[in-house]
């Protein structure tokens, strides 16, 4: 619903946009893509893909769209060689990509690459996937995760901010300010709250792409920090 009634957020995602160079192409990895192996999409025209069911009519009326780019498809499947990496040339944009970028870019007038994320593989997988794609944000290559700070949809309610999930909020800040990636990769085990925080991993897998094709040494702003229906985080960060 973001796309149709994004609230607060909407106003992050534009400045981030807004305050950036014009990149001459997003790739953009989304939770809602799942493979066994890293896949890019490499159709120079993808659909708009409405991958939900039992929401209002004009969410399904709505469409983005932007080009693809094959040539950065082949590129970024190049780099991802040794992943046994593949082009998939028939799918489109799901609505993990196009939700944000309907509001970053609502021309939708740069190219769009998205990348699939491999939940099976687990968190550090998704760090040294981004370490390898890397080199195209030194390309004029936008480079997004999107995905979810806390998703575990069981505990919604509108009873305010779920204790743990701003208790999980912080943990992961704690450790992304501190670049302690191998503390945040094995959240599972050592946060308190990352279990409840996330069921199962693939939302919270392209944090972990960004985090991994950020620059060493990277300076991590966190432009928004709200927690929607209790339990959703939706944090959003910036690498630079």
């Amino acid at each position: 619903m973001h796309a149709l009634q994004p609230g607060a957020v909407r106003e992050i995602w534009e400045g981030i946009a807004r305050e950036l160079p014009k990149p001459k192409a997003i790739l953009i990895a989304s939770a809602h893509w799942e493979t066994a192996v890293p896949e890019v999409t490499a159709t120079a025209k993808p659909e708009t893909i409405h991958d939900f069911y039992g929401f209002p009519k004009p969410l399904y009326e709505i469409q983005y769209p932007a080009k693809g780019d094959p040539a950065l498809a082949s590129r970024a499947a190049g780099l991802l060689k040794s992943f046994g990496a593949k082009a998939d040339p028939v799918r489109g944009l799901d609505h993990g990509a196009w939700s944000p970028l309907l509001h970053m870019y609502p021309k939708a007038d740069i190219p769009v690459v998205q990348v699939a994320v491999q939940t099976e593989l687990g968190t550090q997988h998704h760090i040294d996937v981004g370490r390898a794609l890397a080199p195209l944000a030194q390309e004029g290559v936008l480079i997004i995760g999107s995905g979810h700070m806390t998703h575990n949809l069981r505990d919604r309610s509108n009873n305010g901010p779920a204790p743990y999930a701003s208790s999980f909020q912080s943990w992961v800040k704690q450790r992304i300010d501190a670049h302690a990636l191998d503390e945040l990769a094995d959240y599972r085990r050592l946060s308190p709250d990352g279990v409840r925080a996330h069921p199962s991993d693939e939302h919270f897998l392209p944090l972990f792409f960004a985090l991994g094709a950020a620059r060493e040494g990277y300076r991590a702003e966190r432009l928004y920090d709200g927690i929607e229906m209790g339990a959703l985080a939706m944090d959003a960060y910036r690498f630079s």
